[in-house]
């Protein structure tokens, strides 16, 4: 059993660790790894596996950049239907959002107002009168 199929069995964690000790040692030795990889197809065998997984969890955060990036499927009444799902739910995130801001207005308000009545109520303390005078040791 040769080393590239040991390698294979053992995974795509297997390939990276031999890529980064081989950019650590040697990096042409690492750039051709690297060239091999990309050569054999194991890199595209790498991103065809991921095709059916979901991608880029960042994209379903950041609003309208899900729906500018979607394909269209080839049904017209379906991608119209995806297209205003997606608004609507990027209008009620808004919203959402909006409400959000509300609340933490509302709460640092209340604390402010907090805040400034238990100083009010405070006795009035002198910063400029100097602290009551010590006893003189008698002699």
């Amino acid at each position: 059993m040769d080393i590239t199929a040991k390698l294979d069995d053992l995974g795509k964690p297997a390939w990276i660790g031999l890529l980064v000790i081989a950019f650590i040692l040697f990096w042409p030795a690492g750039l051709a790894l690297l060239g091999y990889l990309v050569w054999s197809g194991r890199m595209g065998q790498w991103s065809r596996e991921m095709q059916g997984t979901p991608r880029g969890w960042g994209r379903w955060q950041c609003g309208g950049a899900r729906r500018r990036h979607a394909r269209p499927s080839g049904n017209s009444a379906f991608d119209e239907y995806r297209e205003e799902t997606l608004r609507r739910l990027e209008e009620e995130q808004k919203g959402f959002q909006d409400f959000l801001d509300q609340l933490r207005r509302a709460r640092d308000k209340a604390e402010f107002d907090q805040f400034m009545a238990e100083r009010r109520r405070r006795p009035a303390q002198p910063t400029d009168a100097p602290d009551a005078p010590e006893p003189q040791p008698q002699s």
